[in-house]
């Protein structure tokens, strides 16, 4: 679990722009992809301590296997 207010900052950033990619049109390789990128980009820039980017990286893989936070609320499904 995340405890640093920067850490969280990131990862509440990070879990709605995978949102948003998804509803465009995205799926699983290219956000692995774009998470890589923004997980390199924090190492490079020192942002964060290393084990922070760590745990990070840990937490948003999690969120990003988990296919229930890519799925549309039931209020928003389609009935026909």
């Amino acid at each position: 679990m995340l405890q640093d207010t920067l850490t969280i900052r990131y990862y509440q950033k990070l879990s709605d722009a995978l949102g948003d990619l998804w509803n465009r049109g995205y799926r699983f390789d290219e956000l692995r992809l774009y998470v890589d990128g923004y997980i390199a980009a924090l190492k490079h820039t020192n942002s964060l301590e290393p084990y922070l980017v760590h745990r990070l990286e840990e937490e948003i893989t999690r969120y990003l296997h988990d296919p229930s936070n890519f799925q549309k609320p039931e209020s928003e499904l389609d009935y026909y």
